[in-house]
């Protein structure tokens, strides 16, 4: 499963273990429809055994706003919502938002990289 983000110290943590091992930064709004299918499709995904190589999070965008917001400023990568990240070395490798957060584009981002 992934591990919650809910501090700008645990995100200063993943984005530094990132130069040891991808990881994929799930950003998502409890009050948005589109990010609710995104976020089962983002489950489906791990439930398919994922890459054990890379460690999987997700943010609430709503309830900690300021850590998705620092995400973006760090990461320069434009905030959307729900948007799928893929942390390589505290850069950002790949990114999709909305209805392009899918089983297939998450394998595909990690297949590539």
């Amino acid at each position: 499963m992934w591990k919650e983000i809910t501090s700008k110290e645990q995100w200063e943590q993943v984005l530094q273990d990132s130069k040891e091992h991808s990881t994929i930064v799930f950003k998502h709004s409890t009050a948005c429809p589109i990010s609710a299918q995104a976020l089962k499709e983002y489950e489906q995904f791990l439930s398919e055994n994922p890459p054990t190589h890379v460690q999987y999070t997700l943010v609430k965008v709503i309830e900690t706003r300021e850590v998705s917001n620092q995400i973006a400023a760090d990461l320069d990568v434009k905030h959307e919502s729900p948007q799928v990240i893929l942390l390589e070395n505290q850069e950002a490798a790949w990114n999709d938002s909305h209805r392009q957060i899918t089983v297939s584009n998450i394998q595909s981002a990690l297949v590539e990289k």
